[in-house]
């Protein structure tokens, strides 16, 4: 059986990308400087549009934050310099709305209980060396290319905003091909449509796609409108949480309620999603399964969840029953100890905030280790 499989992804300068950096980058500053991490609380939205970034949501901490100092910072390093992109870090307005926590949910969560209720999934499968599916890996990979060249020269033509979508032909399940790639790059308003789909071909796209995937019907769609100068907030409105699946598997794995960007652990939206890939791929590192989806679900204020399931799509060694009940014996699905074993209590979410949270193998992850290997196949083979 033959079919078409996309995913895409945004660079760091897209305006929703903007948004869960801003609401991430509080998070890190508050683990960062906060003596007692543990009482961290956060639940930060952002929204950004023509000229104004708003920063709102719910935090508890001992100390002081300077958010448009940490926003304007962020802006700089994304690359919101010049005057000519009607967005600057320098001349936005930045609006803070932000309150404490109701007292009413601190009552579960202090003592160990979810944060919230809801379900989260994690995935992985043999498809890349990180355990993650082919289309969104590409799709990553293309729009970090986009940025560190972009980053390489202060005169590049490119500027901050800019997608990419990538259509992989699957073969009996089996990745054989890239279909269509599809770049958004905006650029300078002086280049020529055809100077910029020939560098965005011969240097972004043929350089992080193997030459194995591409092929003479390979589509090559690079600013399909024929023009991408106006970008970033003077185009488009941003907020927190509008890619997740950006953020997760590309569509390939199905994703919970919520979003992760602005949330400290003891959400489970963000740790419960963590501990489910967590999970997912050390069972496809041992290669008890060629690929395998597990679903959390839980109470708000209760320790353990209220379910697991795990579906490894008829590729286990063993029935997907033997796997739940070998899952549950090793692992502790309790929020307070997922943030311990983890290690979820220090500054690490900025990072996680563009180019997604799973597969980044470049990066400090406890979620992404493969530590479990052992103790699951001593326990379920």
């Amino acid at each position: 059986m033959k079919r078409i499989i996309t995913s895409e992804s945004v660079t760091e300068g897209h305006p929703d990308k903007i948004c869960d950096q801003v609401s991430d980058a509080v998070l890190d500053k508050l683990y960062e400087k906060d003596p007692e991490p543990e009482r961290v609380r956060t639940a930060i939205e952002t929204l950004t549009t023509r000229g104004i970034i708003m920063v709102s949501g719910e935090m508890n901490t001992s100390i002081y934050v300077d958010v448009p100092k940490l926003v304007r910072n962020l802006l700089r390093n994304i690359g919101y310099t010049k005057s000519e992109y009607h967005f600057t870090y320098e001349d936005c307005g930045v609006i803070t709305v932000i309150q404490e926590q109701s007292p009413d949910i601190a009552l579960g969560v202090n003592k160990g209980g979810a944060g919230d209720q809801g379900m989260m999934f994690g995935y992985a499968t043999k498809e890349t060396k990180e355990l993650m599916p082919l289309p969104i890996m590409l799709a990553h990979r293309l729009v970090m290319s986009l940025a560190n060249r972009r980053k390489s020269q202060d005169d590049h033509f490119l500027r901050p905003d800019g997608k990419s979508q990538v259509s992989v032909e699957y073969i009996d399940g089996v990745p054989r091909r890239v279909d269509t790639v599809l770049i958004a790059a905006q650029h300078d308003p002086q280049v020529e449509s055809s100077k910029l789909k020939e560098y965005i071909i011969e240097e972004v796209i043929k350089p992080n796609i193997p030459d194995h995937l591409l092929d003479d019907n390979t589509k090559y769609l690079v600013n399909p409108t024929g023009r991408f100068v106006i970008g970033g907030p003077q185009a488009d409105t941003g907020l927190t949480g509008r890619k997740i699946m950006v953020d997760t598997y590309g569509g390939l794995g199905r994703h919970g309620g919520g979003c992760f960007s602005g949330k400290d652990p003891t959400k489970v939206d963000r740790s419960g999603a963590y501990m489910a890939r967590y999970v997912a791929k050390n069972i496809v590192a041992a290669s008890l399964a060629e690929k395998v989806e597990i679903q959390i679900a839980y109470a708000i204020g209760i320790e353990e969840p209220v379910s697991i399931y795990i579906d490894s799509f008829g590729t286990g060694v063993v029935p997907d029953d033997q796997f739940l009940k070998g899952v549950r014996k090793i692992f502790d699905f309790r929020p307070r100890k997922i943030i311990e074993h983890l290690d979820l209590l220090r500054p690490q979410y900025l990072a996680t905030a563009c180019y997604g949270h799973f597969g980044r193998e470049d990066k400090s992850f406890r979620w992404e280790d493969v530590d479990m290997v052992d103790t699951l196949k001593g326990e379920i083979q």
